[in-house]
């Protein structure tokens, strides 16, 4: 059962038993199935037992328990690379409004997630002076 649970949550359905699921494993505070529309075999959804939309929403107690249950999760697939993925909000791609992380194995070059930094890591290079300025807006919000 979800703390703080949403009746029209796909996750909180899961936790409530109402969707079934293949629980891969389970604290007092975080829950891991496989996803249903995996990009590679082993992968995972890690959920809080908490509904929050967003990262910054999530308690810190359920943060602090679902960090471990990601690596556990990323060494039980078995392979030695992976990636762990998690948005927030409908513009970083955040389809079910829970908090969610993706625990996706990359076996090889053509499996799991497959992107190039070209196309899906749009770099440009920053100036001192601007890198500067962001980390001061942000150390201000701490």
């Amino acid at each position: 059962m979800a703390a703080n649970e949403s009746s029209s949550c796909l996750f909180c359905a899961i936790l409530q038993g109402k969707i079934p699921c293949h629980k891969v494993y389970e604290t007092e505070h975080s829950f891991a199935f496989l996803d249903i529309m995996p990009v590679a075999e082993g992968h995972t959804q890690v959920i809080p037992k908490y509904h929050a939309e967003t990262l910054g929403d999530l308690p810190d107690e359920y943060l602090r328990d679902i960090g471990p249950v990601i690596k556990k999760i990323a060494l039980a697939t078995g392979v030695e690379q992976y990636n762990v993925l998690q948005n927030n909000g409908k513009l970083a791609f955040q389809h079910v409004p829970h908090v969610h992380f993706h625990v996706i194995p990359k076996p090889s070059e053509n499996e799991g997630l497959v992107m190039t930094m070209e196309q899906n890591w749009p770099m440009k290079k920053a100036e001192n002076d601007a890198l500067a300025a962001t980390c001061e807006k942000m150390k201000g919000r701490l």
